[in-house]
């Protein structure tokens, strides 16, 4: 068995008395590459919000390593530089270069110093194609730039998990081709990947695990080719009726 990163048990939130996720259970393992899909609104973003600590869970295990993460006095900070996060709208800092963006977290989180830092978001910028716009602020780029930049920043960390929250849906569709394809090579490279998406040939064909979620709960879940090519719910089939043909 590969090794589990993360494992969700039972895991619920409710805002109010609006229960948004029910009884969730998942496992991630080393080099897995998941990939969430459902209509929104069915609970996907929510549930990598919870699973990042940006929101906390109603009741329910997160898992990281057999620690769980949801329990009183746990270091979030720490492991948060552990589980990065992409997140839909970039959330990259306005008033920094591209490459500040990318050495603010070494210094401040992982106590680099900046030349290392320096060094280590150069490599990255250089994997996504950004590198001749180190200078630049984030009102000069295109928003498949900025993705890249925000992606770059992510993997500065040296995370051992990324999740990605549905990264391409802010973008023209002529840019969303460029962050896939870091996306791809990612995936590639054996990097454990978490991904809220609606881009199906890409659940489809660089995921090994996909999870359909509908209504706050898990609806189905197994390889690709059995939720794309032998979905066993119809409420699964009748979500991908129109993307089978794709």
């Amino acid at each position: 068995m590969a090794d589990k990163i993360l494992q969700v048990n039972h895991l619920s939130k409710s805002f109010g008395t609006h229960e948004v996720l029910r009884d969730i259970d998942f496992t991630v393992s080393k080099g897995d590459v998941t990939s969430i899909i459902g209509a929104s609104g069915s609970g996907k973003s929510t549930l990598l919000r919870c699973i990042n600590l940006l929101e906390n869970p109603t009741s329910g295990e997160i898992l990281y390593h057999g620690q769980n993460v949801v329990a009183r006095g746990f270091n979030a900070p720490a492991y948060r530089s552990h589980v990065g996060m992409v997140f839909q709208s970039f959330n990259l800092f306005n008033n920094m270069t591209v490459l500040d963006n990318c050495v603010v977290g070494q210094v401040k989180v992982l106590k680099k110093n900046k030349e290392e830092a320096h060094a280590h978001a150069m490599e990255y910028l250089e994997k996504v194609g950004m590198a001749p716009y180190i200078k630049a602020k984030p009102r000069q780029l295109s928003g498949g730039q900025k993705q890249r930049v925000a992606i770059a920043r992510a993997l500065a960390m040296d995370p051992e998990v990324l999740l990605f929250d549905e990264p391409t849906s802010a973008l023209d569709p002529e840019m969303v081709g460029e962050v896939l394809t870091v996306m791809r090579s990612l995936a590639q490279e054996g990097m454990t990947m978490l991904v809220v998406t609606h881009e199906m040939a890409f659940a489809r064909d660089v995921s090994n695990h996909v999870v359909y979620m509908s209504g706050g709960v898990i609806c189905e879940e197994g390889a690709p080719q059995e939720v794309f090519g032998n979905p066993q719910k119809q409420e699964t089939r009748d979500f991908l009726s129109r993307f089978r043909n794709s």
